[in-house]
């Protein structure tokens, strides 16, 4: 006869099972443990939860657990409200036992759904008391330490998502102490995941990127098929979610390769890894792949919620690219299959997201109206506040967009305090925002201006929140974040009719501007790891500079100038969105011409006239030595020094720098008697890209000016590199070879001789000395790069690399010169820059003068290539 099982040992497993696993409830929360969308995402919100199957014998242990089970199978349907409710009564049951364990463990279930219904106060209540009562326990056992891991993870996921990224990182750190020392392999996955993410937050890339290798590690030695596939699904989402998208998509096709030769794992797995190997390429920009898996996971498993997921999304790629007649069939193949699912908050937010996407379809408002009045009546129906919240703020939206006013105000009015009542920042800012635009069209500017700078505040304290939104395929930072620091600056800048904005509104709007900056960095870099420090402008003033700040807006370019001394100066060129863009396409077309050309000047002065000639008189009589520019979009694709007033080009005044921003890159001088170089470079063809002869020159024009350590073609390796970086004191890294910068992370890239080297990876490469070598690098140098063809915004991508990389000032070219006079200006600065003691920003303009100066180098193509970011001293 088999051995009885004791009662609080079946229900130790029956509670593993649920919360333990590497696919299981609380990893759901624990691998994307913030979540805050325009809607959340389907795929990532309970992928593997949808998919679990409870097994006989777990079913046997909860027998005598019936509330339990019942609360799980809630909450496995999204219910989360009636499982809280459930597992209440659970608790007062087990309390009447006085069984402490038992409690422990219900506690643990009440947590999880506290944090799904985002009742953060609650949720740390009952971990809280969780630990206390096993801190009560007598004696200690094996079950008794998984369910402090278990409340250990817990604790961690409620951390993070409160922005507590130190804390989560120290919870889950000894959740994964516990499970490795009962050799419970799936907890030990999961909470080391968990790990990667709370580093990630916190800027740790080298140690993130560590333990995710190591979770790939322990996946692949797992003879468990089943915990595998889910373990490398699960990490494949990570891993989009920090921006890894080409690992992501190696995991995720790993896991399905297992699942497809497998053949008794059921489909609903298999079209779990399809919609998320969808999202991953939806994320990578390749939107006809995306179509393609999105179609695989709704024939793969038919009937089911997956299925109505993967159209709704292929639905909203279609509308967006304009494909209407295949939309409008996805839409009729759709219509039968909604009216089968059952209350939960998966479904809700399908008909959200179903009735965002059909407002663009063209005469179906009546039906997103209908399938937004169901969500709403759906979410009343579970108690599900947070999903109510969305149906009503985006009911408000339609009717905001038919221009039935009042009533779009008294719904958005109503989903923000549900918002603000369960304190839901990342669902509140959007009806915050909503609320201004309803307020502006009603001709309240006072009013609006209020409910944007509320909305501008949340999202500033939702900054690592935003990033985890980047993951929903419905979620767009061009449409759901950077428009409300757009439109807050334009009613910042013209409070009203004929009335000039104060130097308060000035001052607002300089600060906004320098927040969308570092916005689209974290959105850039998939990761809010960029810490700000406002830089007094007394600071800037007394460096003889004057900060331009152009924002483009959809009707006109406005620009604010700070000069020394003076107050804020304001004004606008009346040039709308699209013809900024064309003019500095057209620009940068005519500056790479190896010619000067009738065409070029003229393009170059329309841009001087926008930005410089109004203020021209003032910049001369404050006599600056320096314009700072805080470029903004396709701005961001032409060099400054080459705008040409008519006479003369802008370097021939001015020494010239950009900066993301001076909350990123305030100014220091430069260390000048620590001037050393590690100069790494490749003049022969590699891995695809031509041979760059001319940098022979160009490294010998380096060491004849500084002093330098070499390394050239095979000795140019990334682990050479690393090594001499972390070895060698260097305050200059200059990288003579072909590189790339693109508004993609993942086609932003340095290339060494063994491979190219991905912007994420030359981050960690720079930054890893900090952790040996308080030194700095004060300047970076990439000769021979390039901003990537056909993306408008692609010297994002420089910024990201000035940025990321660690240095204090970054020296880049915009596009690649193949012939002698890059070397030449190269050599020339770093005369510059050790011979006269002058600044970084002034080196460079010497150098191009000089250039600029040669009959045989006059054409901006040779010389304004250049551009300094950052510290410009």
């Amino acid at each position: 006869m088999a051995k009885k099982i004791p009662k609080l040992w079946r229900k130790v497993l029956a509670f593993l099972l649920c919360v333990l696993t590497g696919m299981s409830l609380t990893l759901m929360l624990e691998f994307r443990p913030v979540t805050a969308s325009s809607v959340p995402p389907f795929p990532s919100s309970l992928p593997l939860l949808q998919a679990e199957k409870i097994t006989e014998n777990s079913t046997q242990y909860l027998s005598n657990s019936n509330l339990i089970q019942q609360g799980r199978e809630l909450y496995k349907t999204e219910r989360y409200a009636e499982a809280v409710n459930i597992w209440q009564q659970a608790l007062k049951a087990e309390q009447n036992q006085n069984n402490l364990s038992s409690q422990a463990m219900v506690l643990n279930y009440l947590a999880l759904g506290y944090q799904q219904l985002g009742q953060w106060q609650q949720a740390k209540q009952a971990i809280t008391s969780s630990l206390q009562l096993l801190e009560n326990v007598k004696q200690t056992t094996p079950q008794t330490k998984l369910i402090l891991a278990q409340t250990l993870n817990n604790q961690g996921s409620l951390e993070l998502a409160q922005g507590q990224a130190e804390k989560a990182l120290n919870s889950w750190q000894q959740a994964t102490k516990i499970y490795t020392e009962t050799s419970y392999i799936q907890g030990r996955i999961g909470s080391l995941i968990n790990q990667a993410q709370a580093q990630q937050a916190l800027g740790l890339y080298l140690q993130a990127r560590k333990t995710l290798t190591d979770v790939e590690k322990a996946l692949k030695n797992q003879t468990d098929t089943q915990l595998k596939s889910k373990g490398l699904r699960s990490l494949g989402n990570v891993l989009r979610l920090v921006g890894a998208f080409d690992d992501s998509q190696k995991i995720l096709q790993q896991s399905l390769q297992i699942l497809q030769n497998s053949g008794n794992l059921t489909t609903p797995e298999i079209s779990a890894t399809l919609l998320s190997l969808g999202n991953t390429a939806y994320a990578q920009g390749d939107k006809e792949s995306a179509l393609k898996y999105y179609e695989q996971a709704a024939t793969t498993e038919p009937k089911n919620i997956t299925e109505i997921q993967a159209q709704i999304n292929q639905l909203y790629i279609l509308i967006n690219n304009g494909k209407l007649v295949d939309a409008k069939n996805i839409w009729i193949q759709l219509q039968p299959k909604l009216a089968n699912l059952f209350p939960s908050r998966s479904t809700i937010y399908a008909y959200i997201n179903l009735a965002k996407s059909l407002v663009k379809l063209g005469n179906q408002k009546n039906e997103s109206a209908k399938f937004l009045a169901t969500a709403i009546q759906q979410a009343k129906s579970i108690n599900d506040q947070k999903a109510q919240s969305y149906a009503l703020g985006y009911l408000g939206r339609l009717y905001e967009q038919t221009q039935q006013l009042s009533n779009a105000q008294k719904l958005t009015e109503q989903a923000l305090q549900i918002a603000q009542s369960i304190n839901a920042p990342d669902v509140a800012y959007q009806w915050q925002w909503q609320l201004g635009r309803i307020l502006k069209a009603q001709g309240s500017i006072k009013p609006a201006t209020d409910a944007y700078q509320v909305a501008f505040t949340t999202l500033k304290s939702l900054r690592s929140d935003l990033v985890a939104v980047n993951t929903d395929i419905q979620f767009s930072f061009g449409e759901t974040v950077e428009p409300v620091y757009r439109e807050y600056v334009e009613l910042l800048l013209n409070p009203g009719t004929n009335t000039e904005p104060s130097q308060e509104q000035l001052k607002q709007a300089r600060q906004v501007i320098e927040s969308l900056q570092l916005a689209e960095l974290d959105n850039f870099f998939r990761s809010a790891c960029l810490e700000g420090q406002i830089v007094p402008i007394e600071q800037i003033q007394q460096s003889q500079a004057a900060v331009i700040y152009p924002i483009i807006l959809k009707d006109r370019l406005e620009v604010i100038l700070s000069l020394p001394q003076q107050a804020l100066h304001h004004y606008a060129a009346k040039v709308s969105q699209n013809e900024v863009e064309e003019v500095t396409e057209k620009l940068r077309f005519n500056l790479e011409k190896p010619y000067t050309t009738p065409e070029g000047k003229l393009l170059s002065a329309k841009v001087y006239d926008w930005l410089i000639r109004p203020v021209q008189t003032e910049l001369a009589q404050s006599q600056v030595k320096t314009l700072v520019f805080i470029l903004d979009g396709a701005l961001r694709n032409i060099p400054m020094a080459a705008l040409y007033d008519g006479q003369q080009y802008l370097l021939e005044k001015y020494s010239v720098a950009l900066t993301p921003g001076l909350e990123l890159l305030g100014p220091r001088p430069l260390q000048q008697s620590r001037l050393k170089t590690l100069v790494a470079g490749l003049t022969e063809a590699r891995h695809g890209f031509s041979s760059l002869p001319n940098v022979n020159e160009e490294l010998k024009a380096v060491e004849s000016e500084v002093p330098s350590e070499v390394l050239l073609n095979k000795t140019f390796t990334s682990t050479a590199l690393r090594q001499q970086i972390d070895s060698l004191p260097f305050s200059v890294v200059h990288l003579a070879t072909h590189g790339q910068f693109s508004s993609n992370a993942d086609e932003t890239f340095v290339l060494a001789w063994d491979k190219p080297m991905k912007v994420n990876e030359l981050k960690d490469l720079l930054r890893s000395r900090e952790q040996t070598r308080p030194e700095p690098i004060e300047l970076l140098v990439l000769s021979a790069c390039e901003t990537a063809e056909g993306d408008k915004r692609a010297a994002l991508g420089l910024a990201g690399v000035a940025i990321q990389a660690g240095a204090r000032s970054t020296l880049a070219s915009l596009w690649s010169l193949d012939d002698e006079s890059g070397a030449r200006l190269i050599g020339q600065f770093y005369k510059e820059l050790v011979t006269k003691q002058v600044t970084k920003a002034e080196a460079l303009r010497l150098a191009q003068l000089s250039l600029l100066k040669d009959p045989d180098y006059r054409h901006p193509v040779h010389w304004a290539s250049y551009v300094l970011l950052g510290n410009w001293l």
